[in-house]
Protein backbone atom coordinates (compact mmCIF):
# COMPACT_ATOMS: atom_id res chain seq x y z
CA UNK A 1 0.00 0.00 0.00
CA UNK A 2 2.99 2.45 0.98
CA UNK A 3 4.80 1.56 -2.22
CA UNK A 4 1.55 2.17 -4.31
CA UNK A 5 1.08 5.97 -2.11
CA UNK A 6 4.36 6.74 -3.49
CA UNK A 7 3.96 5.78 -6.95
CA UNK A 8 0.33 7.77 -7.16
CA UNK A 9 2.45 10.52 -5.49
CA UNK A 10 5.39 10.52 -7.97
CA UNK A 11 3.00 10.24 -11.45
CA UNK A 12 0.93 13.24 -9.94
CA UNK A 13 3.64 15.74 -9.34
CA UNK A 14 5.01 14.66 -12.63
CA UNK A 15 2.01 15.12 -14.70
CA UNK A 16 1.59 18.50 -12.86
CA UNK A 17 5.10 19.93 -13.76
CA UNK A 18 4.67 18.72 -17.08
CA UNK A 19 1.47 20.46 -17.69
CA UNK A 20 2.44 23.55 -16.13
CA UNK A 21 6.00 23.80 -18.39
CA UNK A 22 3.45 23.38 -21.29
CA UNK A 23 0.59 26.19 -19.85
CA UNK A 24 0.68 29.60 -21.29
CA UNK A 25 -0.18 30.55 -18.23
CA UNK A 26 1.79 28.06 -16.18
CA UNK A 27 3.36 29.06 -13.29
CA UNK A 28 7.35 30.13 -13.61
CA UNK A 29 10.17 28.24 -11.47
CA UNK A 30 12.51 31.48 -12.23
CA UNK A 31 11.58 34.76 -10.89
CA UNK A 32 12.73 38.09 -9.85
CA UNK A 33 11.82 38.72 -6.49
CA UNK A 34 14.60 41.84 -5.74
CA UNK A 35 12.71 44.85 -5.80
CA UNK A 36 16.27 46.83 -6.43
CA UNK A 37 16.14 45.12 -9.66
CA UNK A 38 13.00 46.05 -10.61
CA UNK A 39 9.62 44.94 -10.45
CA UNK A 40 9.09 41.58 -8.72
CA UNK A 41 7.42 39.18 -10.78
CA UNK A 42 7.28 35.37 -10.78
CA UNK A 43 8.62 36.14 -14.45
CA UNK A 44 12.37 35.88 -15.62
CA UNK A 45 13.37 39.44 -16.79
CA UNK A 46 14.06 38.02 -20.09
CA UNK A 47 10.07 36.97 -20.61
CA UNK A 48 10.11 40.87 -20.66
CA UNK A 49 11.16 42.88 -23.97
CA UNK A 50 14.46 44.54 -23.68
CA UNK A 51 13.21 47.57 -26.15
CA UNK A 52 10.99 48.31 -22.93
CA UNK A 53 13.35 50.70 -20.31
CA UNK A 54 12.13 51.21 -16.85
CA UNK A 55 12.23 54.34 -14.93
CA UNK A 56 12.96 53.14 -11.65
CA UNK A 57 12.55 56.28 -9.26
CA UNK A 58 9.94 58.28 -8.28
CA UNK A 59 12.15 61.83 -8.72
CA UNK A 60 12.81 60.87 -12.26
CA UNK A 61 9.00 60.27 -13.37
CA UNK A 62 8.38 63.23 -11.80
CA UNK A 63 11.02 65.56 -13.71
CA UNK A 64 9.56 63.78 -17.06
CA UNK A 65 6.15 64.72 -15.44
CA UNK A 66 7.37 68.64 -15.09
CA UNK A 67 8.44 68.36 -18.40
CA UNK A 68 5.86 67.50 -20.09
CA UNK A 69 7.50 65.35 -22.41
CA UNK A 70 5.42 62.37 -21.91
CA UNK A 71 2.33 61.26 -21.71
CA UNK A 72 1.21 59.05 -19.07
CA UNK A 73 -0.84 56.02 -19.25
CA UNK A 74 -2.38 54.47 -16.51
CA UNK A 75 -2.60 50.42 -17.16
CA UNK A 76 -5.09 49.79 -14.09
CA UNK A 77 -8.54 49.55 -14.25
CA UNK A 78 -11.01 52.03 -14.84
CA UNK A 79 -12.76 51.89 -11.12
CA UNK A 80 -8.97 52.48 -9.52
CA UNK A 81 -7.83 55.05 -12.04
CA UNK A 82 -11.14 57.18 -11.13
CA UNK A 83 -10.13 56.72 -7.58
CA UNK A 84 -6.97 58.51 -8.08
CA UNK A 85 -4.05 58.57 -10.87
CA UNK A 86 -1.15 61.01 -11.66
CA UNK A 87 -3.12 64.13 -13.31
CA UNK A 88 -3.45 64.25 -16.76
CA UNK A 89 -2.71 60.28 -17.30
CA UNK A 90 -4.55 58.35 -19.76
CA UNK A 91 -6.34 55.84 -19.08
CA UNK A 92 -5.50 52.32 -20.74
CA UNK A 93 -6.90 49.39 -18.78
CA UNK A 94 -5.31 46.37 -19.78
CA UNK A 95 -8.33 44.54 -19.20
CA UNK A 96 -9.94 46.70 -22.25
CA UNK A 97 -7.04 47.31 -24.45
CA UNK A 98 -9.06 45.66 -27.29
CA UNK A 99 -11.36 47.95 -27.30
CA UNK A 100 -10.13 51.40 -25.73
CA UNK A 101 -7.21 51.21 -28.30
CA UNK A 102 -8.29 53.06 -31.38
CA UNK A 103 -9.34 55.77 -29.58
CA UNK A 104 -6.18 56.11 -27.54
CA UNK A 105 -4.12 55.93 -30.54
CA UNK A 106 -6.42 58.99 -32.59
CA UNK A 107 -5.70 60.68 -28.57
CA UNK A 108 -1.85 60.15 -28.75
CA UNK A 109 -0.01 59.63 -32.42
CA UNK A 110 2.82 56.90 -31.77
CA UNK A 111 5.61 59.79 -31.74
CA UNK A 112 4.45 60.04 -28.57
CA UNK A 113 6.83 59.27 -25.50
CA UNK A 114 4.68 57.10 -23.51
CA UNK A 115 5.28 56.33 -19.72
CA UNK A 116 3.05 53.39 -18.39
CA UNK A 117 2.41 52.86 -15.18
CA UNK A 118 0.60 50.75 -12.69
CA UNK A 119 -0.33 49.92 -8.90
CA UNK A 120 3.71 49.62 -7.92
CA UNK A 121 6.69 46.94 -7.95
CA UNK A 122 4.71 44.19 -7.93
CA UNK A 123 2.06 45.01 -10.84
CA UNK A 124 3.23 43.66 -14.26
CA UNK A 125 0.05 45.68 -15.86
CA UNK A 126 2.74 48.74 -17.11
CA UNK A 127 4.62 46.39 -18.66
CA UNK A 128 2.23 44.14 -20.18
CA UNK A 129 0.30 47.73 -21.54
CA UNK A 130 3.86 48.58 -22.70
CA UNK A 131 4.32 45.53 -24.60
CA UNK A 132 1.27 45.98 -26.18
CA UNK A 133 1.92 49.73 -27.30
CA UNK A 134 5.10 48.61 -28.93
CA UNK A 135 3.46 45.79 -31.03
CA UNK A 136 0.59 49.06 -32.12
CA UNK A 137 3.62 50.78 -33.52
CA UNK A 138 5.07 53.45 -30.07
CA UNK A 139 8.62 53.27 -29.71
CA UNK A 140 9.25 55.71 -26.89
CA UNK A 141 7.67 53.36 -24.04
CA UNK A 142 9.29 52.86 -20.41
CA UNK A 143 7.26 52.05 -17.51
CA UNK A 144 7.45 53.80 -14.46
CA UNK A 145 8.16 50.59 -12.02
CA UNK A 146 6.94 52.50 -8.69
CA UNK A 147 3.90 53.33 -10.41
CA UNK A 148 0.94 55.54 -8.48
CA UNK A 149 1.82 54.07 -5.03
CA UNK A 150 5.19 55.10 -5.54
CA UNK A 151 3.85 58.34 -6.65
CA UNK A 152 1.66 59.19 -4.21
CA UNK A 153 3.98 57.91 -1.33
CA UNK A 154 6.10 60.78 -2.20
CA UNK A 155 3.42 63.07 -1.83
CA UNK A 156 2.92 64.29 -5.56
CA UNK A 157 -0.27 65.61 -7.03
CA UNK A 158 -3.14 63.27 -7.20
CA UNK A 159 -5.76 63.46 -9.30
Amino acid sequence: MLKETVILISVSVFIAFAVNAISPVGISFVGQWDISEGIVTAKAKSDFSLSVSEISDVETARAIFDAGIAVFVDARGRDIYEDGHIPGAASLPIGQFDETIQTFIEQYPSENMIVAYCSGIACEDSHTLAMLLLEQGYSDVCVFIDGFRGWESEGHPVE
